[in-house]
């Protein structure tokens, strides 16, 4: 079976948790109360009674006329006051009435054999009770109301906290190494949010040295590689022609262009880098280097615009879609420009579900039906060179017919630039870039 997560805020568990313990100790006191009322009402009612009966036996033994809610040998007085009263000794009784309302009977025995009887139906108790009971039913509303207002209040507090929270967690992981989570969390009292942030920045930094530390050994590597590898492909320049030759020099070629993309993942990920900005025509540009990167393209130009942006960078990540669309996809590969949008389709197998939940990963290069050889470097620089002119990169598939591209029936994949508006800055600040929906 197919279990059913519920998912809820925690402002509305903390505010279900103190209404109900506020229901439950008002429902608890109410019965209490009712019951003491009660009892005390009806010891109350019981001794009037007694009273009452005492003095009218005098009036009995003069002879004298008895009120209507008296009486001599009563046939319905109660078999357990009767027996009492026959005993010789003075009782009372409280008998339910169906329509609520509690008769109290009182006896005492005459002088002659015979047992006086007196019984009443309280009706001012009764009302007594229906008020406190109403009084009793608003005060527990009104502790229940009180009480999910004060949940609403503390939980409300507690979950901003964590929100805030978690959105600089967020950003923390989507790379932005100056946030801190214990200062965005902020407040004057301190509680297990500010434990949980400092726990939160403290395995950010650790996370954030350790990956420059890679960096570093990553571009160090590199660049000690980076000499060898030019010498080994003169060296095989200099080899006599033949298949061999070939050979060695196609693996050193794609040995030097391998050690090229480590280094320049370097410089992206060191975030040093810097574009160098020129106003270009969008789709004439794009036009003329797909034309050049790639003939047997399909360049579609909807909309032109002029762009500010770095061309050297431009012209990298259409390379690099345009090499992924050749190597991973089938044909046609069609290019659509549409104001500072720029779509590369191909009509392969579409991209893996790994690289659509978490983006271009470098050294990964996905499923075997899209990507059985190469080093994952490619999209992965591309990102990081739209990242420079501050544009976004994202993917998609396109579903096939009847299919479900989650099921990896898809009819194609899509990488999309998202130019900015403005241009980043020369600091390297970024202009936060809109998609739709």
């Amino acid at each position: 079976m197919r279990s059913v997560t519920l998912r809820t805020g925690i402002r509305w568990k903390i505010t279900l948790a103190i209404a109900a313990v506020g229901a439950l100790i008002a429902v608890a006191l109410s019965l209490v109360v009712h019951s003491a009322a009660r009892v005390s009402m009806l010891e109350s009612a019981r001794d009037s009674q007694l009273e009452n009966v005492k003095f009218l036996s005098r009036y009995a033994e003069a002879g004298r006329k008895l009120p209507a809610t008296a009486a001599i040998n009563d046939p319905k007085v109660p078999g357990p006051l009767r027996r009492t009263a026959e005993s010789g000794r003075l009782g009372t009784y409280v008998q339910d009435n169906p329509k609520g309302l509690p008769e109290v009977w009182a006896a005492v025995p005459l002088g002659n054999g015979q047992i006086l009887t007196l019984h009443s139906k309280f009706v001012e108790n009764a009302k007594v009770m229906r008020d406190l009971d109403r009084a009793l039913v608003v005060g527990s509303l009104a502790v229940i109301i009180g009480g999910s207002a004060l949940g609403v209040l503390i939980g409300g507090q507690i979950s901003r906290r964590l929100r805030k929270a978690a959105a600089a967690a967020q950003r923390v992981a989507h790379g932005d190494p100056d946030v801190r989570v214990r200062d965005a969390v902020g407040g004057v009292v301190r509680d297990e949010t500010d434990d949980l942030a400092r726990a939160v920045d403290a395995m950010a930094d650790a996370l954030q040295q350790r990956l420059e530390a890679e960096r570093r050994v990553t571009a160090d590597i590199a660049h000690e590689l980076r000499t060898p590898v030019t010498g080994l492909l003169t060296a095989a320049e200099l080899l006599p022609p033949g298949r061999p030759t070939e050979l060695v020099r196609d693996r050193a070629q794609a040995m030097r262009a391998l050690v090229e993309d480590v280094l320049e993942v370097a410089r992206l990920d060191s975030a040093s880098e810097r574009a160098e900005l020129q106003e270009v025509a969008l789709g004439e540009f794009v036009t003329r280097r797909v034309s050049a990167l790639m003939p047997e393209a399909t360049v579609r130009v909807v909309a032109d615009e002029i762009v500010s942006t770095d061309p050297r960078r431009l012209e990298r990540i259409l390379g690099n879609l345009l090499a992924n669309a050749a190597r991973y996809g089938r044909a046609p590969v069609q290019v659509d420009i549409e104001g500072r949008v720029v779509r590369v389709r191909d009509h392969g197998p579409g991209f893996p579900e790994a690289l659509l939940r978490e983006g271009p990963s470098r050294f990964r290069t996905g499923s075997t039906d899209r990507a059985g050889v190469g080093h994952g470097l490619g999209l992965t620089i591309a990102e990081g060179q739209a990242r420079v002119l501050g544009a976004r990169l994202t993917f998609r598939n396109v579903a096939a017919p009847g299919g479900r591209e989650s099921q990896g029936q898809a009819a194609g994949a899509v990488a999309v630039l998202w130019l900015p508006e403005h241009a980043p800055t020369a600091t390297g600040s970024f202009p936060v870039i809109k998609l739709p929906g």
